[in-house]
């Protein structure tokens, strides 16, 4: 399902390398901010949406990151080489869209939580079309989903993740999450 308009950033920009998502988690997320999303469809249209709103999950260690609990079918594309997606389903209705940040082995991944006008993880892959088929994708390969560089850094706020508790306290405390 798509809606809006095609673009909201009408800065076209260069496809972001292998190397940018080969890094740290936590330098790859408020490196997101102001990126374009790039989606192809099958009808040839595209569109293009600004990150606004990301949340970094880091490795084994991080409680309120799915790698916590090991290598898994569901999250064996994390701990793989950065740059690929992580999508998974939530509440039975929402897919999540993650770009794997880091190297082999060391399970890393950026939450999208918003782009343009849109809120809400969620929200987001309903309105893109976003779902189970993207899991594994390759931002540096695919012909339907990347991101772009334009150029432009604007500046953005940390804060703590959202909607994780059950993690406790130092980890839904820690300011992962980078905002417009």
């Amino acid at each position: 399902m798509k809606t809006g308009s095609p673009t909201d950033l009408m800065v076209p920009g260069i496809r972001i390398p292998r190397d940018f998502y080969l890094r740290d988690v936590l330098d790859v997320a408020p490196d997101l901010i102001g990126k374009n999303l790039v989606l192809k469809y099958k009808d040839g249209s595209y569109f293009r949406y600004t990150l606004t709103e990301v949340e970094a999950y880091r490795g084994t260690e991080d409680k309120a990151c799915h790698a916590s609990k090991g290598k898994t079918s569901r999250t064996s594309v994390m701990f793989g080489n950065g740059g690929l997606l992580y999508i998974y389903l939530i509440y039975g209705m929402y897919w999540m869209l993650n770009i794997v940040t880091g190297t082999n082995e060391e399970p890393q991944a950026a939450l999208i939580r918003g782009i343009g006008g849109i809120s809400g993880p969620g929200k987001l892959t309903k309105i893109l079309g976003i779902d189970r088929s993207f899991y594994g994708e390759d931002l540096v390969t695919s012909e339907r989903i990347w991101l772009e560089d334009t150029g432009i850094k604007p500046p953005y706020k940390t804060g703590p993740r959202i909607g994780i508790d059950y993690a406790g306290e130092y980890w839904k405390s820690v300011p992962w999450r980078y905002f417009l």
